[in-house]
């Protein structure tokens, strides 16, 4: 699974005629592809939750969310797997079949939930607008085929 993660002041996303909104937090794009299973929707849900990205009374990324009483949006975003090597049009032939990656969106968020963190959705396959203001610019990307050890 490949998550980008974006520190923000606030962030909100619209769907279907209704929006969902955060204030400081992540915004959390996230895709799966075929090879993906809910160990990787566990480590994923692990690092987003650990990262230490919000910034401490010195203005360091030194804190984790829970920390400083963030928040999450987390929206599902297969594009996140566009191969672009050949030709201007992305092939998106590396993300997974809508049933598996729905499965694994879940299985994130059900994850992130546990923690008691506040957390907001997009609908998932959904045509979507996200508006947010990023904090610093701080963007992480992070992959579960980059997992320590392996």
């Amino acid at each position: 699974m490949r998550a980008v993660i974006q520190r923000v002041d606030h962030a909100s996303v619209t769907s279907g005629g209704k929006q969902r909104s955060i204030g400081k937090g992540y915004l959390v794009l996230v895709a799966a592809t075929h090879a993906d299973t809910l160990d990787d929707a566990r480590y994923l849900s692990q690092k987003i939750i650990n990262l230490r990205v919000m910034s401490d009374e010195d203005g360091k990324m030194n804190k984790s969310l829970k920390e400083v009483a963030g928040e999450l949006l987390v929206v599902s975003q297969f594009t996140l797997y566009a191969r672009t090597r050949k030709g201007n049009r992305p092939s998106f032939i590396d993300a997974a079949p809508p049933d598996l990656a729905r499965m694994l969106y879940d299985e994130l968020v059900r994850r992130l939930r546990e923690t008691a963190i506040p957390i907001q959705t997009g609908d998932f396959g959904a045509y979507m607008r996200l508006s947010l203001v990023n904090d610093g610019p701080v963007t992480i990307i992070l992959d579960s085929r980059e997992k320590e050890g392996e």
